[in-house]
């Protein structure tokens, strides 16, 4: 009888995987209709990379092909702000972005104060098509030097 019923149950398991891979339950990441027809591909979500300060530093000392962005005021810039750095503030990535940064594809650095603001910007960035950005947080975070 024990026996029996363990087969049974592997039998049930079996039954209701083939069911979920067959009747296009299981996610494959294709969207299907009611007659298991492809109807649109899934693409995949591209995101920003968050970054510590210590790994944008690093990339600032190895790299020559970047652009770091800070997303603060013109005051916050004016008190201090990391060397090279491009003020454009975050409020205004929507409408200045794709004129001051015509390169989609070019490492994108960037901070603010805190890191609020800049993870905004680095979301505006990715919605405009921006495929290489790197967000590491706020200047009050940042160890290193800055300038006026």
């Amino acid at each position: 009888m024990i026996k029996t019923k363990g087969w049974l149950i592997m039998l049930m398991i079996s039954l209701s995987l083939f069911c979920l891979n067959a009747c296009g339950v299981a996610d494959s990441g294709v969207a299907t209709d009611s007659s298991n027809n492809k109807v649109a591909e899934e693409t995949p979500t591209i995101t920003f990379e968050q970054i510590t300060p210590q790994q944008a530093k690093e990339i600032m000392d190895t790299e020559t092909d970047y652009i770091i962005i800070d997303a603060r005021t013109d005051e916050e810039f004016a008190e201090g702000h990391i060397e090279g750095a491009i003020l454009i503030p975050e409020y205004e990535i929507a409408e200045r972005a794709e004129k001051e940064l015509p390169d989609k594809n070019a490492l994108i650095l960037v901070y603010c104060r805190s890191g609020r603001r800049s993870k905004i910007a680095s979301e505006e960035l990715i919605k405009l098509g921006y495929t290489n950005v790197k967000e590491f947080g706020g200047i009050i975070d940042w160890p290193y030097g800055t300038v006026k």
